[in-house]
């Protein structure tokens, strides 16, 4: 579905960007100054916008929306399609033995050479199948090993965050204790550059910054560069891959019930949280802690991912697991409003379908943001309540006898650790997952060309945000019409009205039409069917003389929706500092998506209103093609003919997050060449502006 709240940003200038050529004069639809009330123009959304959710009005409208709003989760974090999954390789050793319970420490190959550390928690005298829980810490640091200072537990025992001295030194072993004496396996595993995972750094992972210029290159290139980003690879998707590897792990452990598997973790944890659980069937119980909110959306940049929160947001992402049973804490912190915004249509659309019993919000904005033990009760009983494990209610931990990080460290001599921080292993990681990607496509399109093909459309559909079926409803207001002898020259405002955008466009219109209009792109706009002298070019002139409509239009950010008049080379970015493309991509579409947008509502008006054209061709010249290549795939088979000058341009060579012809994904699925074999009609991918209507007229 098309998203339109505002433009989309980062993308950087190539060397086929809407650099417009020699000047040309066309008329003007509005007064000199001023601009299209084109809510694009307004300032950008970031993460902390407004993110309402808003609940369905029927289970067919659900069950559309809910696959589509997955499916972006999926093509966000470069996992539409899943990656092959590898051998774990898991190895699991040190066990230590305790009151009802046994730790164990465990890595596993989450993809060739890339390791996920963590803790393994067993209850003793297991019979039959027990429980899986899988517990994300979020962002603490070291927070598997870690250990408050007696001076910050005096504090939360004193405020009732926590109850003991011995237990309260580590809420993260707390939690995994407490749910092994209950009869729960719990597998708690670092996040990336946490505790044992050593092979990214903090800074990359969490604090990334400056962009590294060593890594923006078109081949062997690093997480945040234009290349990860076309190919949609980033720090969040290696990190809600590792929690699908992490689902893998625990159901191979023979001990564990496949019917009764939880997730739950804090702030940064809730977002893993909320992730898998959106995507990965397997999870029956989902519990994102101080996290789920109609505000602030996650400000890391592990948290963060081009395409995932556009036209959506946090609370929907956690709807995508109803009716399943569905937990969540607030705190004073970004979720002190969830009972008024948020839950209240949660709980709607539980109800609607038929479990509003099956979710539930614990409040606790009277303690600051993480998760204590009065928290952890609230999870604890609801977990008893679902997965029927005859505590008594509420549940409320024991002590316990606190592990060292010496006793927790999964590295030792006889298993020593990766590389740490190794830039080489980044670049042979991203290359592999791409390469694995590629492989997949090709052997699917080996295997079945229907299949391959509907799998890029799927992805195609994400990453240009919806196509003509999401165009909108659009109008047309005259501003100027004018006799010209052979034809009449009309020029007005096209009208989206269900995203409130508006293209300064001009009809040339013949006296005598045929039913054949022709959209014309240009760099320069609608300006660019005329001379510097204001004629008609001769090609354009041609088309009208033999009977046809030609129709150009200013598409976002040319002509007469730029300020200052001159060609866009930079696109707008989010006020945020640090230079990672998803702060931007993740909440506005790409000012390449808009204008593939506006080229939709044109093709729309023209085949929907009073006079519909009998044939419709599109042609696009000087840096347009790539625009006009996604609109006719996108078109659902209505351009009949398409006459545009690709020259070799591919999403994949941009090194530039900011030129206008930037596209995050664009890289993805088959780049241009793809574009090209989805859309339908007759095709010149190397039109001449010389030669073109002589082509469209044959």
């Amino acid at each position: 579905m098309i998203h339109r709240a505002r433009p989309a940003l980062l993308a950087l200038a190539c060397s086929l960007a809407l650099v417009a050529p020699a000047s040309a004069a066309g008329p003007r639809v509005l007064p000199e100054g001023r601009l299209p009330d084109d809510h694009r123009l307004a300032p950008l959304k970031d993460l902390d916008g407004y993110f309402p959710f808003t609940p369905p009005t029927s289970k067919d409208a659900w069950a559309k929306r809910s696959e589509r709003v997955r499916r972006q989760i999926l093509v966000s974090q470069g996992l539409w399609p899943m990656p092959t999954k590898a051998p774990l390789n898991a190895v699991i050793h040190g066990r230590i033995e305790r009151d009802g319970y046994s730790v164990e420490k465990v890595y596993f190959e989450s993809a060739p050479g890339f390791f996920v550390t963590g803790s393994l928690y067993r209850p003793k005298n297991v019979t039959g199948k027990v429980p899986a829980v899988l517990f994300a810490h979020g962002h603490w640091a070291d927070a598997r090993l870690s250990e408050a200072t007696d001076e910050e537990l005096r504090k939360e025992i004193a405020t009732g965050q926590e109850r003991f001295e011995q237990g309260g030194k580590s809420r993260f072993q707390s939690m995994c204790v407490q749910l092994a004496r209950m009869g729960c396996v719990v597998w708690q595993w670092d996040m990336l550059s946490d505790s044992d995972s050593v092979q990214f750094s903090k800074q990359v992972v969490h604090n990334f910054a400056k962009a590294r210029p060593e890594m923006d290159t078109t081949e062997d290139w690093g997480l945040y560069s234009p290349q990860a980003e076309a190919h949609l690879q980033s720090i969040m998707g290696l990190q809600t891959w590792n929690a699908v590897r992490s689902l893998d792990f625990v159901l191979e452990l023979p001990e564990v019930d496949p019917a009764r598997v939880a997730v739950t973790g804090a702030s940064g944890g809730g977002t893993q949280t909320m992730m898998v659980s959106a995507i990965d069937p397997r999870v029956t119980l989902s519990f994102p802690a101080v996290m789920v909110s109609t505000g602030m959306q996650g400000g890391c940049t592990c948290e963060n991912a081009s395409l995932l929160r556009v036209g959506t947001g946090n609370v929907e992402f956690a709807a995508l697991f109803a009716p399943k049973p569905l937990g969540m804490t607030s705190a004073d912190d970004w979720t002190k409003e969830m009972s008024t915004k948020g839950f209240p249509e949660l709980k709607q659309l539980y109800t609607f379908l038929g479990a509003p019993q099956e979710v539930m919000l614990h409040r606790g904005e009277h303690f600051p943001h993480n998760y204590n033990a009065v928290s952890r009760s609230a999870f604890y009983t609801w977990l008893n309540r679902h997965f029927r494990l005859g505590q008594t209610e509420p549940v409320v931990e024991r002590d316990h006898q606190r592990l060292s990080r010496a006793e927790l460290s999964v590295w030792d001599t006889q298993h020593p650790a990766p590389a740490a921080a190794d830039p080489d292993f980044e670049r042979k990681l991203l290359k592999a997952w791409d390469a694995d990607a590629r492989r997949q496509i090709a052997k699917l399109e080996e295997s079945s060309p229907e299949k391959h093909r509907a799998m890029l459309r799927g992805g195609w559909d994400i990453v240009l945000d919806g196509g003509l079926a999401d165009a909108g409803n659009a109008a047309w207001e005259m501003k100027e019409k004018q006799d010209k002898g052979g034809w009449i020259q009309m020029a007005g405002l096209l009208r989206n009205t269900s995203y409130h955008e508006e293209l300064p466009a001009v009809f040339c219109y013949p006296k005598q039409w045929n039913g054949h209009t022709v959209l014309w792109l240009t760099a320069e706009g609608k300006a660019g069917l005329y001379t510097a002298g204001g004629d008609l070019k001769p090609e354009v002139r041609k088309l009208v003389d033999s009977g046809a409509t030609v129709l150009g239009i200013d598409l976002l950010y040319q002509g007469e929706s730029l300020a200052d008049g001159r060609p866009l080379t930079r696109t707008p970015r989010v006020k945020n500092p640090r230079e990672a493309g998803a702060y931007t991509f993740g909440y506005n579409p790409a000012v390449f998506v808009h204008r593939v947008h506006d080229v939709l509502t044109a093709v729309s008006y023209i085949r929907g209103h009073d006079r519909p054209s009998k044939q419709i061709s599109l042609v696009a010249l000087d840096g347009t093609g790539p625009v006009a290549a996604a609109a006719r795939a996108q078109s659902e088979g209505a351009i009949d003919r398409a006459a545009i000058h690709i020259s070799g341009f591919r999403f994949g060579k941009l090194l530039d997050l900011r030129s206008p012809d930037f596209l995050p994904g664009g890289a993805k699925y088959g780049d241009v060449p793809a574009l090209l074999a989805l859309g339908a009609g007759k095709l010149d991918a190397d039109a001449k502006a010389e030669t073109v209507a002589d082509w469209l007229l044959k």
